[in-house]
């Protein structure tokens, strides 16, 4: 046993869904691209007093800590009215016609009642109108244009408005005169929204801008840069992404929720360790409901070739366990991403679902083709702090795969798993194309592009949380 520490156990695992991979070839030791070149110029962060700037870390590699520490912030009541000058007010107006090249739609935001501002010379009324379509351009820019209500299933909480709030940039852009600058540079940093922006410039078909345009706001409903790590689900594409400085290293097959309730929902999650050799606590909706306990109980040879072991309490209430095994319902493993949800991604026994074009089959949770390669190399990208430590990792990985014991397997560097929703985007072959709409969560997108721009906006969904149960459906 190396210096990473693990729990161990045959307590019951919380997970409530199911599917994924047996063992399959080690992963790669050499799993990182070199850092490719800056292209883009990094916002100031507007939460820390700019007088005293914080010392900001370096990123020198792919290994570097990643995980998100929320900071308590203190901030002053904002003013979102600043005093224009004529000529900054100019750049504004002139800078309202070219967001129609980000989808947007340039008559939101006023310019003939800038236009007139702009004619009446400084004071009040300038710096009123002015300031309010800077923080509108703002807040459309940053988080999107469609309200809340429209994004169906969609729990992702944008960090932007906290790094980036309205008040601070306004401040900065009359301070600096550099209006478009501090426009511009709120625009998601993703290769894939600069494929979709270079897409919608040569479309001319109404249907396929409006596809574009949508799914262009969907990137702004994200963090504008996602970080220099992660995993992303792309629900219609059927796909995971393991990314590094904009690359994808490796993708996978899933297998995601059916249409209606069981649906995905779009997350934004932490993962925080790899947990090998699952335990899985079998619903009530299947012990009770559909006679599992019973039989459980009453077939204890049954009960033992698949696995389960049941306890009957006093009160006549039946648990049921399936113990770790390739049988089990989560497979040999699964990625620990805690949210309300119950959410994550895992292994499974039945492998003939990822031959399936159509693969929305499960009750929500995601089930990875090749799920022993993704954890073996979430467990060393996770902890290695150098090149030199991932074949002892593979190693004490490789033993506690093969030793059948539930072990959970910390990462020292949490990875951020986005779960998301695009039906126009690149897909993992860098081919941008159209993706299904297997939920049915376009029409609602589209219909706020046409309706008048929404002033008051939510930023967290009122929709319910539908903790997703699996019910080991394997057709």
């Amino acid at each position: 046993m190396t210096r990473f520490h693990l729990i161990l156990g045959t307590a019951m695992g919380a997970a409530l869904c199911g599917t994924s991979v047996l063992a399959q070839d080690n992963a790669p030791e050499d799993l990182l691209p070199p850092e490719p070149a800056k292209v883009t110029e990094e916002l100031p962060d507007y939460t820390v007093d700019t007088a005293k700037p914080a010392a900001q870390p370096s990123v020198a590699d792919s290994f570097d800590d990643i995980r998100m520490s929320p900071g308590e912030v203190v901030q002053q009541l904002p003013v979102l009215v600043r005093e224009w000058s004529v000529p900054q007010a100019q750049q504004l107006l002139a800078f309202i016609p070219t967001v129609e090249a980000e989808g947007l739609v340039p008559s939101d935001y006023r310019a003939p009642e800038l236009r007139a501002a702009i004619a009446g010379g400084e004071g009040a009324a300038l710096n009123e109108i002015a300031s309010e379509i800077f923080v509108w351009l703002v807040e459309d820019l940053r988080d999107g244009r469609t309200p809340m209500e429209a994004r169906r299933q969609w729990f992702v909480v944008d960090p932007d408005p906290d790094l980036l709030p309205s008040h601070r940039l306004l401040e900065a852009a009359v301070e600096t005169g550099d209006i478009a600058g501090a426009l511009t540079a709120l625009n998601p940093v993703s290769p894939d929204y600069a494929q979709l922006r270079e897409e919608l410039a040569v479309t001319t078909d109404p249907a396929k801008r409006k596809l574009l345009r949508a799914n262009m706001d969907r990137w702004r409903w994200l963090p504008r840069d996602l970080g220099k790590q992660y995993l992303l689900t792309n629900v219609p594409e059927y796909q995971l992404r393991l990314t590094v400085n904009d690359k994808i290293i490796k993708h996978y097959r899933v297998v995601v929720g059916k249409p209606g309730r069981t649906a995905t929902p779009q997350l934004s999650e932490m993962v925080e360790a790899v947990i090998f050799n699952p335990t899985w606590t079998v619903p009530q909706s299947i012990v009770k409901g559909e006679g599992l306990g019973a039989k459980v109980l009453n077939n204890p040879g049954w009960a033992r070739a698949n696995g389960y072991k049941a306890t009957k309490g006093a009160n006549g209430w039946i648990s049921v366990v399936q113990q770790p095994g390739p049988g089990n319902s989560l497979g040999l493993m699964k990625l620990d991403m805690p949210n309300p949800h119950a959410i994550f991604f895992h292994d499974t026994p039945a492998k003939a679902l990822f031959a399936r074009d159509n693969r929305a089959l499960s009750h929500g949770c995601i089930r990875v083709q090749g799920a022993r390669e993704l954890a073996m190399t979430m467990a060393m990208l996770g902890n290695a702090s150098s090149r030199e430590e991932l074949p002892a990792i593979q190693q004490e990985v490789s033993e506690i795969t093969a030793s059948g014991i539930y072990t959970r397997y910390p990462m020292e560097k949490q990875w951020p798993a986005y779960i998301t929703y695009f039906t126009y985007g690149v897909d993992v072959n860098g081919e941008l194309r159209q993706f299904d709409d297997i939920y049915g969560r376009d029409a609602p997108v589209l219909a706020a592009l046409d309706a008048p721009r929404q002033r008051e906006r939510a930023r967290e969904t009122s929709e319910e949380v539908i903790e997703i149960v699996d019910d080991l459906q394997t057709s």
